[in-house]
């Protein structure tokens, strides 16, 4: 297999299966597997919590939440401040779909456990039209339509195309963004495994597999939590 088909490869696009109309692809697969997996850990760690005396997994997890909360309403301010959860759930779940590349394992010619999802565009423009979608609804249900279609033409009327233009670049920039660098984590890891000995790419690794991972995580909703707090303006 040559890199090129190699590159293909890793994309997570593989189809693995039929659900009437709808193919399944390897990353999509991957993404319920990650869900799933969220789930069961959410029911697990909010089983059982008590108002006094908690225990130390639930001062945890309470701390965690509240952190996390409280850095998102920051990137909202307090207009968009509704929209807390949603940023969140997306931060937490590009997180993890960028972390699962530690546990990546070749089951088949087709199939490979925990590929981070991310590394398929499909999946990343799917968050990035949701992010962009709620950022319209939120324009429309703040300003009213009317107000909402006046603000393209701010700061002066010159400039309406290219504000009505940014609907379409932004979910663009989002997805392409996030894509490209998982990707190009991969194709540089796969690069300096070629020429590089075998205990050093795993530094790189550290970088690329979880570092980097969480600071896409986080440049995404940071982006769309301007965008919110904008459209709220």
């Amino acid at each position: 297999m040559d890199i090129g088909e190699k590159l293909v490869e890793e994309l997570g696009i593989n189809p693995l299966f039929q659900i009437g109309s709808f193919t399944i692809t390897e990353s999509v697969f991957n993404t319920w597997i990650l869900l799933l997996i969220m789930l069961i850990v959410c029911i697990a760690l909010t089983h059982n919590l008590k108002v006094e005396n908690p225990g130390k997994v639930q001062v945890a997890v309470e701390s965690f939440v509240q952190w996390i909360q409280g850095a998102a309403r920051s990137m909202l301010g307090e207009k968009a401040a509704k929209y807390t959860d949603y940023i969140c759930t997306v931060l937490v779940f590009i997180a993890l779909s960028n972390l699962s590349a530690l546990l990546e394992t070749k089951v088949s010619s087709t199939y490979t456990f925990m590929k981070p999802p991310t590394k398929d565009l499909s999946i990343t423009a799917a968050l990035a039209i949701m992010s962009v979608l709620l950022m319209l609804y939120t324009g429309f249900t703040c300003k009213g339509f009317g107000g909402y279609c006046k603000s393209f033409t701010e700061p002066m009327a010159i400039v309406t195309p290219l504000n009505i233009l940014e609907i379409f670049t932004k979910p663009l920039s989002l997805c392409m963004r996030l894509f490209g660098n998982i990707f190009g984590g991969y194709v540089i890891m796969s690069l300096i495994k070629m020429v590089i000995p075998a205990f050093i790419p795993v530094v790189f690794s550290l970088y690329f597999d979880i570092f980097d991972g969480l600071i896409q995580a986080y440049v995404f909703v940071f982006l769309t939590s301007i965008y919110l707090s904008e459209a709220a303006e």
